[in-house]
C-alpha cells in the first residue's frame, strides 16, 4: 500500500531525501555534499550535473531503507531559492554552472538599474528589491556571458530554471518545465499575487532583458507537476509538491494564519511572515513574496533575509580552524561570562535586509589583547541574534508584529545561541523537537494534492517541542545592542 511520500530537499550546501509515513513521521534519510565553487570575489557556483546525479543517489538510498518504491505514493520537492540554471531544451545540459543565491556577481549591473531610478517599479510589481540575490540579472549574465547564448534563448532552444525547475525537467526526462508560485515570486520577474493576480511579467523580462520563452509554466506549490520517468527507481511517481525551502519550512511550521511567522538558521537565515491574502508592501526593504498555495487558497508572505548564518560556523571550523565541530561552538560560547566587546559582522557576500548592500565585506572589531579564539567563536553565533533583531525591528516598523520565534534549520540544536536569541530580541524563541520543517513542509503540500488532509488538519496539530524564554535585563540588551549597532555602522562606512 502506498502509504508515504518522498521528499526531495535540495539545499545550498547538499541534497537530501526523507521518506515520510502518512502521519509525517520520518521512515529514511539520505544525504550527500553538493560543494561550492568560489572562482571569484563574491562569486558563488555549482555545477548543475552534479544537483542532479546526488539528488538520483540520495532518492535511491531513502528509498531502499524505507523498504522500497512500492510504499511511495508520490514526491515533494523542496529547494534552494533564486539559484539559477539555464540549459538545452535539447539535452538538459546546463549551459554554465549554477549561479547560487549568495553569489554578487551582478552587483554592478544592478547598481546601474537602481541609479536608473527602476526600483520603485521594480518592488511595486514584484515586491522584491533590485538586488544580485534573485535570479533575473544571473539569467541575464549567462546569457551575456556564454557565447551565442542570447541568440539560442531568443530562437527558443534554452530553458531557464531555479533548482526545483531543474528536477522537475530532469525528474521528467524533460516532459514537464514548470515552477511552483513560491520559487516564481523570487526571481525579480514575476507579478506578485495569488492565483491569476500573479504571473510573468512582460514589463520586468523586458527590463531585466530575459526572454520569455525561457520561463517555465507557474503552478501552486500543491499541484500536478507530472511523472518522475519509471527507469529513475523502478516506478512512475507523480511529483506532487514543489516550493522554495523558507516557503515550504513556513508550511512546516504550520503558519498558515496571517500574523505567523518562523525563521530558518540554515546557510542563511530567513524570517517569514504570513500576511495573509493582501499583497504586501514594505517601507523597511523587506520583500513581498509568495507564502503558499494550495487548492484551498494561499497567502502572501513578508520576508526579511540574513545572507550569512550557518556559514558563520562554517568559517570559523574550516577556515579558522577554531572549533572542531558546530557543538563546540555552544560549549566555547557558553564559557564565557560576556562577549568581552568584539562584534563580527558576517558580510562574506554583502548584507541583506534591511540594509540590502552587495558591496559590504565582513568585519571584527572591539578585539583587543585579552581576545581569545573562544571570544570570536561567541561573536560569530551573537551575530545571528543581533542581524535577527534587526528583521524584527524592520517587521514592526512595517506593522507586522511577532510576537513568538518558531525556529528551524541546523542551527537550532545549540541550546545556548538560543537562549541568546530570546534574550536579544526579547521575545520566545519556539524550536520544534523535529527540525526538518522545510522538508516536513513539502511532504505536508504533498499530501495535500493526495487529498489525504486539509490546511485545517495540518496546522491544528499538535507540535511537541522547546520553548526559551528572555532571561537577560533590559540593560544588558541595550548595551549588547549598542555594541553592534556600531559594529555596523563600521561596516557599512
Amino acid at each position: 500500500m502506498a502509504d508515504a511520500i518522498l521528499v526531495i530537499d535540495e539545499g545550498t550546501t547538499s541534497t537530501r531525501a526523507i521518506v515520510f509515513d502518512r502521519d509525517f513521521n520520518q521512515v529514511s534519510l539520505a544525504q550527500e555534499e553538493v560543494p561550492l565553487a568560489y572562482p571569484a570575489d563574491g562569486w558563488v557556483e555549482q555545477d548543475g550535473k552534479t544537483i542532479w546525479e546526488k539528488t538520483v543517489e540520495v532518492c535511491q538510498a531513502a528509498l531502499a531503507e524505507a523498504g522500497g518504491i512500492e510504499r511511495i505514493a508520490g514526491i515533494g520537492i523542496t529547494n534552494q531559492r533564486e539559484t539559477t540554471l539555464v540549459w538545452e531544451r535539447k539535452t538538459g545540459k546546463p549551459l554554465a554552472p549554477a549561479i547560487i543565491w549568495q553569489d554578487r556577481r551582478t552587483a554592478n549591473a544592478c547598481d546601474a538599474l537602481k541609479a536608473a531610478g527602476h526600483e520603485a517599479a521594480v518592488q511595486a510589481e514584484t515586491g522584491l528589491l533590485i538586488d544580485p540575490y534573485f535570479s533575473g540579472t544571473k539569467i541575464a549574465w549567462i546569457l551575456d556571458t556564454v557565447t551565442g547564448a542570447r541568440e539560442r534563448a531568443e530562437a527558443g532552444e534554452l530553458a531557464f530554471g531555479t533548482v526545483e525547475t531543474f528536477l522537475i525537467w530532469h525528474l521528467t526526462g524533460g516532459r514537464v518545465h514548470a515552477t511552483d508560485v513560491s520559487n516564481a515570486s523570487r526571481t525579480l520577474l514575476y507579478r506578485l499575487g495569488l492565483g491569476d493576480d500573479g504571473g510573468w511579467s512582460e514589463a520586468m523580462c523586458s527590463l531585466f532583458r530575459v526572454p520569455m520563452s525561457m520561463l517555465p509554466e507557474v503552478k501552486p506549490n500543491s499541484a500536478d507537476f507530472g511523472l518522475c520517468d519509471e527507469s529513475l527507481f523502478g516506478k512512475a511517481l507523480p511529483i506532487l509538491s514543489a516550493a522554495g525551502d523558507q516557503q515550504s519550512a513556513l508550511v512546516g511550521q504550520g503558519c498558515l494564519s496571517p500574523g505567523m511567522a518562523k525563521i530558518t538558521y540554515g546557510t542563511g537565515a530567513f524570517l517569514v511572515a504570513n500576511s495573509g491574502a493582501e499583497k504586501p508592501e514594505s517601507k523597511n526593504r523587506l520583500l513581498g513574496t509568495v507564502g503558499y498555495e494550495t487548492a484551498e487558497g494561499g497567502a502572501m508572505a513578508l520576508e526579511g533575509s540574513i545572507f550569512n548564518a550557518g556559514t558563520v560556523v562554517k568559517w570559523l571550523r574550516d577556515d579558522l580552524g577554531l572549533i572542531s565541530d558546530a557543538a563546540e561552538s555552544e560549549e566555547m560560547a557558553a564559557a564565557l561570562p560576556g562577549n568581552g566587546g568584539v562584534y563580527i559582522v558576517p558580510a562574506f557576500t554583502g548584507l541583506g535586509a534591511p540594509h540590502w548592500n552587495a558591496d559590504a565585506r565582513g568585519t571584527i572589531s572591539g578585539i583587543t589583547r585579552a581576545t581569545t579564539a573562544a571570544h570570536l567563536v561567541r561573536a560569530g553565533l551573537e551575530a545571528v541574534a543581533y542581524q535577527t533583531r534587526d528583521l524584527l525591528d524592520a517587521f514592526e516598523a512595517d506593522g507586522v508584529e511577532i510576537r513568538e520565534l518558531r525556529v528551524d534549520g541546523g542551527m537550532v540544536a545549540n541550546d545556548w545561541l538560543m537562549q541568546f536569541l530570546s534574550d536579544v530580541c526579547a521575545r520566545p524563541v519556539v524550536r520544534p523537537d523535529y527540525r526538518e520543517m522545510t522538508a516536513l513542509g513539502a511532504a505536508a503540500l504533498a499530501a495535500m494534492q493526495l487529498g489525504w488532509m486539509k490546511g485545517a488538519d495540518w496546522q491544528a496539530r499538535e507540535v511537541k517541542g522547546v520553548r526559551f524564554e528572555p532571561q537577560m535585563g533590559d540593560e544588558q540588551r541595550t548595551a549588547l545592542l549598542k555594541g553592534w549597532a556600531a559594529a555596523l555602522r563600521r561596516t557599512l562606512a
